[in-house]
């Protein structure tokens, strides 16, 4: 059986439904147990259960400070040890994300796998097309953003969810591989000219004078996301592979029109 962790997240969401799709039997796991869907609370590792599953979906317990993360992650990994699972494949992030604000816990996460004896499988997931569309922000006379004309080789989400089942439901294929799943590149100047309004660049400065004042982020937010900005910014996010095609064995999602697509749904 195949468990897909962060069930009722979107990433886990969908990798779940792919699998379903290609008839594997496959459950998720969420601190909110549903139909098809079981408990599974990284903070109670106590209370974690992982028997009569042999391939394990990590989706990365993100949207928390490095140490929370690497906790959960740790403790799931003990798990699948103790539980007999046979094969961990984990949702990591590519690897030029490396000086990103969160990457620490996603290499943590693959040396943590690495050194298991699992079998083990890494996704170096690319950001998000939808991500970066959402960072764009809407302003009187068009787009505003600090990226300036850096380009980030953005991936549709439900790319990543089809590879990742692709990978799950035949992992000794895959055993021992990191594969860097990443798309063709767009920049914000490129969404500006899809929806035919101006694109104008702000300093890193005030982008992160604009995120310390926002509502809603949590403490780690700002720093996470200004990381991002800066490394679009400066090209450090634009790298190229031919894992995500070959792997899909079709042609990827186009980027910008996800990208596109998710910053018109946030026009005011």
């Amino acid at each position: 059986m195949i468990l897909v962790t962060g069930a009722n997240g979107q990433l886990a969401s969908r990798t779940l439904a792919e699998l379903r799709a290609r008839g594997a039997a496959a459950v998720g796991g969420s601190r909110s147990i549903g139909d098809g869907v079981r408990r599974l609370d990284f903070d109670d590792p106590a209370g974690i259960d992982l028997r009569g599953v042999s391939t394990l979906v990590l989706v990365s317990a993100g949207f928390a400070e490095d140490d929370q993360v690497v906790a959960r992650h740790t403790a799931v990994i003990e798990a699948a040890v103790r539980d007999g699972v046979t094969h961990v494949v984990y949702t990591s992030l590519t690897g030029t994300g490396d000086h990103l604000g969160f990457a620490l816990a996603h290499r943590v996460t693959e040396k943590l796998l690495k050194d298991s004896g699992l079998g083990w499988t890494i996704l170096r997931n690319g950001l998000y097309a939808e991500l970066f569309g959402a960072l764009l922000m809407w302003a009187d006379d068009g787009l505003e953003s600090a990226f300036g004309t850096g380009a980030l080789s953005a991936v549709a989400r439900e790319d990543l969810a089809a590879t990742a089942a692709v990978v799950a439901a035949a992992p000794a294929a895959h055993d021992r591989k990191t594969y860097e799943l990443v798309g063709d590149p767009i920049t914000a100047d490129d969404v500006a000219d899809r929806l035919g309004v101006t694109h104008s660049t702000i300093s890193l400065g005030e982008y992160r004078a604009r995120l310390l004042a926002s509502d809603g982020l949590l403490p780690f937010q700002p720093s996470m996301l200004s990381s991002i900005a800066t490394s679009i910014r400066h090209g450090f996010l634009n790298n190229s592979s031919v894992d995500l095609r070959t792997l899909l064995e079709r042609s990827p999602v186009d980027p910008l029109t996800v990208a596109a697509a998710s910053t018109t749904s946030l026009r005011p």
